[in-house]
């Protein structure tokens, strides 16, 4: 396996740059406008030492072309820019930290640019203390890797390794992560490896040899992972982030469409490396996989997102069926009861409005594996109008749901505002221009045709103004402080009654039982004790009766279509 680092760094000897470029001719450090010729190495690699100081700028000649270095980590500009030499780390953290357990994790999912007015690193430290006083324990960050422009959701980022500069500098980085580590909240980024965004990705030209022309993800070539440089420079950029800011975990976006040879030992690797970075502190990986497998969460990985759950809520309490929602529409209850008991609903048996079946049993994993939410940056932010769920739905049955995602033995994930009841869009939006711009506004447009037709109009993602109607609304009035006490009285519940239980460990299968149309009653063993939940979600069953000292109840169950009662029972 190669030796060789991506990007620039330190040694005794001075400040040395490798570049992956197998296939080409020549390769040049351009530093402060001079250049010097690069080496080439083992594996592909070139190489230089040069008498850089931080501070200086510098561009990769590769036969010819000017480029950034792909592994930068600092832009002097946007990402046609030079890249910037960074000092070396020093001793920038003042809170003692070793993490948290997972089984305390809630996770709070936030768009930085959209989170707060200022968009900034620095605007979002200061709404942390507050987070963290509703019984919030973990912030995930959507990703931060450069991409072009100002504005986006971060998935089309071409320098993985850079902040992207909107949201402030490094220094920032790390003192929002200090800050959080002092409130007791865990960091954790979102992190893309699956493909780069269409705008500034210059690895097309350096290293061909990079992507497998012969694979597609929906969003252009497909990663070659049977590539040891390839891995590599993944795996460094995750020890990156994880090592230089001293961040608690990683999610990372769409894995299953990180495929083919070399794929499974890459995820695999991955874990082991990221988790050996700093051995004094917990370190916690999440994936996004739609294949519902649970390979990766028997090797290494904490835990993944469960779009099941927030499908079965989605379906019930709104009654849409398009698209990935039609399998979850036909009895949205009988799934809810399913991932309640299970974890995921599609295990691959087949399913009706589903032609081909997907997933694998995975009842097997503790609940702590699965992620749950009732609303996130996908679910909201694909829609052509990026509604939040209390836009489409009856408030009653959008607090229940939601009560009953924080009370729940599953990871709860938070999609940023939802803990106040906001209803501000989060809507699609990016910062392109020319050409590009006018492909992702035209095909905007058509992916939702059918809705512009009808008079609506689809938000063209390239105007401002659909950027900053995504803000989330930070007033305070009642509905705010009404949804911040619901959300506290039920993570206090979680805190003092599930967590325990959690770190006992299961002591046998869930046990859920459905009640006519639209309840039901589960039970979780655990070592500690059990945990008893009775949920109605649109339609009350008279039969069911909640325990004379529930913990926790909203509404009333028996009577009221939209309640949720739970308790605990003791060996």
């Amino acid at each position: 396996m190669t030796t060789q680092r991506w990007g620039g760094y330190w040694t005794d000897a001075g400040w040395t740059l490798d570049l992956w470029a197998p296939q080409a001719e020549r390769v040049g450090l351009v530093l402060n406008g001079d250049e010097r010729p690069m080496i080439r190495q083992a594996d592909g690699f070139w190489s230089v030492t040069a008498p850089a100081r931080p501070g200086d700028t510098y561009l990769l000649r590769v036969d010819g072309r000017d480029m950034p270095d792909p592994a930068s980590r600092l832009q002097a500009g946007d990402v046609h820019a030079p890249s910037v030499v960074t000092a070396r780390p020093d001793d920038r953290w003042h809170t003692p930290w070793a993490g948290r357990d997972w089984a305390e994790a809630v996770i709070y999912e936030l768009h930085l640019g959209t989170f707060t007015p200022e968009g900034t690193l620095a605007a979002a430290a200061g709404k942390l203390a507050g987070l963290a006083d509703v019984g919030i324990t973990a912030v995930e960050l959507m990703p931060v890797g450069q991409w072009q422009g100002d504005r986006g959701w971060g998935y089309d980022g071409v320098l993985p390794f850079a902040l992207h500069p909107a949201y402030g500098s490094p220094d920032d980085l790390c003192r929002f992560v200090d800050h959080a580590h002092s409130l007791g909240l865990m960091v954790v980024l979102d992190l893309v490896m699956n493909h780069f965004g269409p705008e500034g990705a210059y690895l097309h030209h350096a290293a061909p040899a990079f992507f497998d022309e012969s694979r597609h993800t929906p969003w252009g070539a497909a990663i070659d992972f049977s590539q040891a440089a390839v891995r590599e420079y993944w795996i460094q950029c995750a020890e990156y982030w994880l090592g230089e800011f001293r961040l608690d975990g990683l999610r990372l976006d769409a894995v299953h469409q990180i495929t083919g040879p070399g794929a499974e030992d890459f995820m695999t690797a991955l874990a082991r490396r990221a988790r050996a970075v700093d051995d004094s502190r917990a370190i916690h990986l999440i994936v996004e996989d739609e294949r519902n497998d649970p390979f990766l969460r028997e090797n290494g990985y904490d835990a993944s997102w469960n779009d099941d759950f927030h499908h079965a809520i989605h379906c019930q309490l709104t009654g849409e069926s398009d698209s990935y929602y039609a399998s979850f529409a036909v009895d949205p209850i009988g799934d809810l009861c399913l991932t309640l008991q299970r974890g995921h609903v599609e295990e691959g048996q087949p399913r009706a409005a589903r032609d081909d079946p997907r997933g694998q049993p995975c009842g097997h994993l503790p609940p702590t594996a699965f992620v749950n939410a009732t609303q996130t940056h996908d679910q909201v932010g694909n829609r052509a109008l990026g509604e939040r769920l209390l836009s489409l739905a009856d408030p009653q049955g959008v607090r229940t749901g939601f009560a009953l995602l924080l009370v729940a033995p599953y990871v709860p994930m938070i999609f940023m505002g939802e803990e106040r009841g906001a209803t501000t869009p989060f809507l699609f939006f990016a910062d392109f221009t020319g050409d590009l711009a006018r492909a992702v506004r035209e095909g905007r447009a058509a992916e939702f045709a059918e809705i512009a037709s009808l008079g609506s109009g689809v938000p063209n993602p390239l105007d401002p103004d659909t950027f900053a109607r995504s803000r989330l609304d930070w007033r305070d009035d009642g509905t705010a402080r009404d949804w911040l006490a619901l959300t506290k009285r039920a993570l206090a519940f979680r805190r003092d009654h599930v967590v325990p239980l959690l770190k006992s460990g299961c002591s046998g299968p869930a046990r859920v039982v459905r009640h006519g149309a639209a309840s039901l009653a589960a039970s979780w063993p655990f070592h500690q004790g059990t945990l008893d939940l009775q949920l109605s979600l649109g339609q009350a069953a008279p039969d069911l009766q909640a325990a004379d000292d529930a913990a926790f109840s909203l509404g009333r169950i028996g009577s009221d279509p939209y309640a949720l009662s739970v308790s605990t029972r003791f060996p």
